[in-house]
């Protein structure tokens, strides 16, 4: 049983890219749990955003483990190249893959001692995870449309978090998408027991007092 610890994972995309080590270090002395690394193909997703060598450089720097979201087609290729560069979770998209390759896929994540995260979109049915949450370290819930940073929180895609703890009460359930203090009550209420916020970490005023806030 986990669920009274709350992982929080700042999103380094809302980071400032020409000084990211300070943010990185801004982050961890926050209060950071993981850091989150939003991957992106410009096909799964419409935007393009860093891949596995800027993960590699920023392993070098990052002292929490590092919670790769990739939001690609063909995670499959990365999986390797990723664990290569340092991931310590790596979260794949139900809705890149085929459904009968994900189990071997699942299996394929932890071969190379990171955890297997799966992560489902908001028009996606959380019934769809049910017979791979024994397999799963991590189930993400997407709380926007991926492919973009400081979108607003669909409430209606939290709900889904209360029938996905209901089965699993030791699946790390993350939500990402318009994470601030008030979503973010809304969520661990719900059974989620990790935060990936970006705007809310790395845009307010005082960051540890944002972190906090989570928690």
């Amino acid at each position: 049983m986990i669920q009274n610890k709350i992982f929080i994972s700042p999103s380094i995309l809302s980071a400032d890219f020409a000084n990211l080590e300070r943010d990185i270090k801004r982050a961890e002395n926050a209060g950071a749990d993981w850091l989150h690394i939003d991957v992106m193909d410009g096909h799964f997703v419409p935007n393009i955003t860093i891949g596995v060598p800027v993960t590699a450089s920023i392993k070098k720097v990052a002292k929490v483990p590092l919670d790769v979201h990739l939001m690609i087609e063909n995670p499959d290729k990365y999986i390797e190249p990723f664990a290569n560069a340092g991931a310590d979770i790596l979260t794949f998209h139900y809705e890149a893959v085929d459904e009968a390759n994900i189990k071997s896929l699942i299996e394929k994540i932890k071969s190379f001692n990171m955890k297997a995260g799966m992560s489902i979109k908001p028009k996606t049915a959380p019934e769809v995870a049910f017979p791979y949450l024994d397999y799963l370290d991590m189930l993400l819930v997407m709380t926007v449309e991926p492919g973009f940073g400081g979108q607003k929180f669909m409430p209606d895609c939290a709900e889904k978090i209360k029938s996905i703890r209901q089965k699993s009460s030791d699946i790390i359930i993350q939500v990402d998408g318009g994470i601030n203090a008030e979503t973010g009550k809304i969520c661990k209420e719900y059974g989620a027991n990790s935060l990936v916020a970006g705007n809310y970490v790395y845009k307010s005023e005082n960051i540890i007092e944002a972190i906090q806030s989570l928690k």
